[in-house]
């Protein structure tokens, strides 16, 4: 961009004017946004004293809202003039100008208050790293400068600052920041990333380094505050502004598409790679973009598909000779140099049958691609082996379909993600991995080799084969894993169960006078046990669950009015056995003693009711209509794919943990939309960090239940952990469960070829 310094300078003033007059405007919708999240706080069940807590920040929130918003549009409307907002404050540390040439301590308080400014400009980073660094670098080059002021409005910390101050100046407390602390972290870095992109877009359309641009891909909404500011230049506030617009348009598809934290380097990250490559491809080589727009992309000349199948011929020649060292899986543990000068050699004859400089271009692209792959450390060389065999395949389809180098969702690099994530877990110099894994990812390359002309199709077919061949591997053929899945499959059948039976014994007793207590019984207590002995003794038909409905068709009769002295005296006569029965159950399914005792004594208070007739009578047939009702039970459950697993219920299960499974009940941070989708997106064979109950061990996902409900991670050493999708999400958003690979293979291997052709963009043409 050619323009003067003045005028730059102008420019860069003109952007910071306009990041903060977008602050001003969204302001009150933050603030809303803010106290909604503290009411769906409070909404949510927890221990009584912090349920306390909650509904009296909402209280006080409500009250200290407006003197909060007032403070931080005071703060912030110095720099619409100057674009410096002063770092020294109310509550801030003392600047250094100020202080004496004596030392004193600074209180506790402002420490404090130092602290939750600096985690919720950590926050905001976290979120709009990216953004941020772009315009860092669009404005520094604007005002030729090294870097930004500490002052500049433009700063994450600055806002926190504001933030912060402007909270206790309105009377609330740190407690009370600390405690709504994840809703305030998550409102406000999405509100500056979304001020950041707009500001960044905004200097784009004025040619201020459009090259750093990499995430056209975050969605905004329509009413954003940031967009007034930046869409038809800079309008000046002559006071505080009160509108209520900005953040209020930003609904929660939005939050879904605008990922933070872990999800990071998650599918919007994967776009931004590629959008950089193809932009360097096409400066150097416009007609490669070219082929990606065109309805039908034209095939690889004759020569390039010769060249090809010759190449592809030799090097499964190469990487299986006679003498190499096998593994039991049949594939030969060739050095990665070797394995790479044999490639290159092959790239080189590729590059002279080419006919056109586009076809040039891919060769080069998918060469470096898998030179990034095949040097890749956590990859066992004897997988290695069978990834360098997929060049050629690969190669043979980004001819064909140029689509494979712009977007993420292409066969060919989802097979090589999905294979990579299972095996890249294993330490190449401990634990191998395991035959039979090894001799599928064998069987899948040898297929792909074996349909050279059937493009993404067979791709996607051995893809769908490897997630089918996973989920039996980990249930039936991995000994770490199969214990623990057989385990979370009990687990999820008797909670499925559970909840079936509860909802038909609802509908069935919906219109019964039944006890209150023994509703309550049946309905909390005991169909879980009838669950938990269907599950273990075989089936609902085996005798021991028939057994449990039929204590269950007792209780409800002997809990009905008994007016005659015929009826009392059958009463006591079944009783002691029905008690007996009760306790055997709930034994069984784990309830402790002294819960039995609790719900013994509960029941017998029922009964007594019925025995002074205080109970109402339940008409004879009523009964024998519930006696064949419960034995037939089954035939009347929903279905099981249409039953949501609370949380709770699973919560229940930890009595019944051992050295084999752990239920996880506790822990993490209430999670965004956004988090509990990405619970649902995670894969099996993946790899993840997991930190849990003093452990930080590598763990691998085996197992996800119906609808993804129920998710089980297995150590190395065979120990299953269970989580319930929203735990889960809530262990992702603190961070204590991670992926053991910040980003895909195929993402870090095209980072790596943009990093070579950076440097040396010519290599394309050549």
């Amino acid at each position: 961009m050619a323009t003067s310094p003045s005028t730059s300078s102008a420019l860069a003033q003109q952007a910071r004017r306009a990041y903060v007059e977008g602050a001003l405007r969204g302001l009150p919708g933050l603030v809303q946004s803010v106290e909604r999240g503290a009411r769906n706080l409070a909404g949510q069940a927890c221990e009584p004293a912090l349920s306390m807590k909650r509904r009296d920040l909402v209280l006080d929130l409500q009250k200290a809202a407006p003197f909060w918003q007032q403070g931080m549009v005071s703060m912030l409307r110095s720099g619409l003039t100057s674009g410096m907002v002063s770092a020294s404050k109310p509550g801030d540390l003392p600047h250094p100008s100020t202080r004496g040439a004596s030392l004193s301590l600074v209180d506790d308080d402002t420490i404090e208050h130092e602290i939750l400014s600096s985690r919720l400009a950590l926050a905001m980073m976290d979120r709009a790293s990216w953004e941020f660094s772009d315009l860092r670098s669009r404005i520094n080059q604007l005002e030729r400068r090294e870097e930004l002021d500490p002052n500049d409005a433009l700063r994450p910390h600055v806002l926190a600052r504001v933030a912060t101050a402007s909270w206790r100046a309105a009377g609330m407390s740190l407690e009370a920041w600390r405690l709504l602390q994840t809703v305030l972290h998550d409102e406000f870095a999405q509100f500056v990333e979304e001020g950041y992109h707009e500001i960044n877009t905004w200097l784009v359309q004025r040619r201020v380094m459009p090259e750093v641009d990499l995430r056209p891909y975050i969605k905004r909404s329509a009413n954003s505050a940031w967009v007034g500011s930046v869409a038809s230049g800079v309008h000046t506030l002559s006071g505080p502004t009160t509108s209520g617009h900005g953040r209020m348009g930003v609904g929660e598809e939005t939050r879904m598409m605008t990922r933070a934290g872990p999800l990071a380097r998650g599918i919007d990250h994967a776009e931004a790679v590629l959008g950089r490559l193809n932009k360097l491809i096409g400066r150097q080589l416009p007609e490669f973009v070219a082929t990606q727009q065109a309805a039908a992309p034209a095939p690889a000349s004759p020569a390039l598909r010769a060249a090809i199948s010759d190449a592809q011929q030799g090097i499964a020649r190469r990487l299986a000779p006679a003498s190499g060292a096998r593994t039991d899986a049949g594939a030969v543990v060739v050095s990665t140099p070797a394995m790479l000068e044999e490639l290159h050699q092959r790239k080189q004859a590729l590059k002279q049958a080419a006919a056109t400089p586009v076809e040039r271009a891919t060769i080069e692209i998918v060469a470096l691609l898998f030179q990034s792959i095949l040097t890749e450390e956590r990859i066992p060389a004897a997988v290695r082996v069978w990834f360098a065999r997929l060049q050629m395949p690969v190669l043979r389809v980004a001819v064909s379909e140029p689509d494979f180098f712009a977007t993420v969702d292409h066969p060919a690099r989802k097979l090589i993600d999905r294979m990579g994530a299972c095996v890249m877990g294993f330490d190449a110099t401990g634990r191998a991995v395991a035959e039979l894994l090894e001799k599928e990812i064998k069987r899948v390359v040898q297929v792909v080799e074996a349909y050279p002309d059937t493009g993404r199709r067979v791709f996607q077919t051995v893809l769908t084969e490897f997630e089918k061949f996973l989920e039996h591997y980990f249930k039936n053929a991995n000994e770490a894993s199969r214990k623990g899945v057989s385990l979370a499959q009990q687990v999820e059948q008797r909670e499925t169960m559970a909840i079936q039976y509860t909802i038909e014994l609802r509908k069935m007793l919906n219109e019964v006078p039944v006890q209150e207590g023994v509703r309550e019984f049946l309905f909390q207590v005991w169909a879980d046990v009838m669950a938990m002995t269907a599950v273990k003794s075989g089936g609902a038909q085996s005798e021991q669950a028939k057994a449990m409905k039929r204590a269950a068709a007792d209780l409800i009769w002997s809990a009905s009015a008994k007016v005659s002295r015929e009826e009392r005296a059958e009463v006591i006569r079944r009783l002691p056995p029905l008690l007996k029965t009760l306790r055997e159950g709930m034994e069984h399914a784990g309830v402790p003693p002294d819960k039995q005792d609790e719900h013994i004594q509960k029941l017998n208070n029922s009964l007594a009711a019925a025995f002074t007739a205080k109970a109402a009578v339940i008409p004879h047939e009523r009964l024998e209509e519930l006696m064949g009702r419960l034995e037939t039970l089954e035939e009347l459950l929903p279905e099981a794919a249409d039953v949501e697993i609370d949380e709770s219920m699973v919560l229940d299960l930890s009595g019944h943990e051992s050295s084999e499974l752990e239920v996880v009940g506790e822990g993490g941070s209430m999670p965004t939309p956004a988090m509990v989708a990405w619970a649902r997106e995670l894969q099996v064979g993946s790899w993840y960090m997991l930190d849990y109950r003093g452990r930080n061990e590598q763990v691998q996902l085996a197992w996800q239940g119906l609808r993804k409900q129920l998710t089980l991670f297995v150590s190395p050493q065979g120990r299953g952990i269970l989580f319930q999708q929203h735990r889960l999400a809530a262990f992702l958003q603190a961070g204590l469960l991670v992926p053991a690979q910040e980003e895909s293979l195929t993402v870090k291997a095209t980072r790596s070829a943009l990093a070579k052709l950076d440097v040396d963009p010519s290599r394309l043409l050549n």
